[in-house]
């Protein structure tokens, strides 16, 4: 994850609330948190514990669904057809606005993503707003959004009516920095597979049509390709099948791409140009290719100018570092949400720069001290949030 600066975290400050929303309330939703601090905490050092991967975090889903009902929130687990997603609702005030928790973890890493702290920041906030909401006018909708990490569980969950009606949706992400308005790439994904004839190298290579030779092909015109794209255009990915046997021409081969951009306008324009590659392999070789997407496109992350300054304003009166400014990085299907919702994604800071999600190292960050800070911080910033935007539309 490419990075444009690092913040260095401080101890928390007073919990002062902002404008907007009645400041005894605010500070009631507070201390109301900070009230449930060890249950959230150990929330996410189960999530942690217990990684799981896209479409598989069953245990996750269910502890967090079970901490909500808890609560007072009504629960539907799971929801909108994907077996590891709930959604859960509390309050009848004008204002809804969606807290989204992600608990995912990715291959052979576990969480070293820290959405471990992302699920129990989002139901901090939930558990904060509980005893508020119709007085204050929100209707709080948590829902519980797998396969962040890959399937693009989100944009799933909105296809499928789980935004409809809010008036906003928001989350927090650990990161190396601090970033309020954060911005991300968006992404497309492609599945190749070449199909040829298999024939033997020596006797009758005539025969053969090398599905391996199709992807070899692609690999060069993309490469030349990325001469003429724009800077913040990628494409990459990995051969994941070309032949079982030196003596034998291969008549399969297989391979998984993404591509990304800074704008969705601009991936169907790429993503058209790097499948001609692949297509053109197989016209120099005489064999089919068969393109395909696994998931649906990532689109990039579009924070709301209104909910962005609410955040900026609670997030520095509870002592979080100033942000920093940062262009595109990484890739959230939140940006899908924010396409059709107004949107927010701060990013937290746990590591002072130190390392960056997909490392190992940010695993073990994920359980420290400034990981918990984040949580709970996370959590009252956002109910600050959502108090603020319900106070503003009352």
């Amino acid at each position: 994850m490419p990075l444009s600066a690092t913040s260095t975290s401080t101890s928390t400050s007073t919990n002062a609330p902002s404008a907007n929303a009645p400041s005894a309330t605010k500070q009631a939703v507070h201390d109301r948190v900070h009230a449930h601090r060890a249950e959230l905490l150990a929330l996410s050092r189960r999530i942690h514990a217990h990684p799981e991967t896209a479409f598989e975090e069953h245990r996750a889903a269910a502890w967090c669904a079970e901490l909500l009902r808890d609560h007072g929130y009504s629960v539907t687990a799971p929801a909108h057809g994907l077996a590891t997603a709930f959604s859960a609702t509390l309050g009848s005030g004008p204002t809804t606005v969606a807290l989204v928790c992600e608990y995912d973890a990715l291959p052979g890493l576990g969480h070293a993503c820290g959405h471990n702290l992302i699920a129990a920041a989002g139901l901090g906030a939930a558990v904060g707003l509980a005893p508020y909401a119709d007085r204050l006018g929100l209707t709080v909708r948590v829902i519980g959004a797998p396969a962040e990490e890959r399937g693009a569980g989100k944009a799933l969950l909105l296809e499928a009516g789980a935004f409809d009606g809010a008036a906003a949706a928001m989350m927090v992400h650990p990161c190396p920095v601090e970033v309020a308005d954060f911005r991300s790439f968006a992404l497309g994904t492609l599945s190749v597979r070449y199909t040829g004839r298999a024939a033997h190298p020596s006797l009758n290579p005539h025969d053969g049509r090398n599905a391996a030779d199709a992807l070899t092909v692609a690999q060069v015109a993309i490469g030349l390709l990325r001469q003429q794209l724009p800077p913040q255009w990628r494409v990459h990915g990995i051969t994941t099948g070309a032949g079982t046997a030196p003596n034998l021409i291969p008549d399969s081969a297989s391979a998984e791409y993404e591509i990304r951009a800074s704008a969705a306008e601009d991936l169907s324009e790429l993503r058209a140009r790097v499948e001609d590659c692949f297509r053109a392999g197989a016209l120099a070789t005489g064999c089919e290719v068969e393109l395909s997407r696994p998931e649906p496109d990532y689109l990039d992350m579009r924070s709301d100018p209104a909910l962005l300054a609410l955040w900026r304003a609670n997030a520095a009166a509870l002592g979080r570092p100033e942000p920093v400014e940062s262009g595109p990085f990484a890739c959230t299907d939140m940006g899908n949400v924010s396409h059709a919702v107004p949107s927010i994604h701060p990013v937290l800071d746990i590591t002072g720069g130190a390392c960056a999600p997909h490392e190992a190292a940010f695993a073990e960050a994920a359980l420290g001290p400034e990981a918990e800070r984040a949580v709970l911080d996370g959590a009252v910033a956002m109910a600050w949030t959502a108090a603020d935007l319900a106070a503003g539309n009352s």
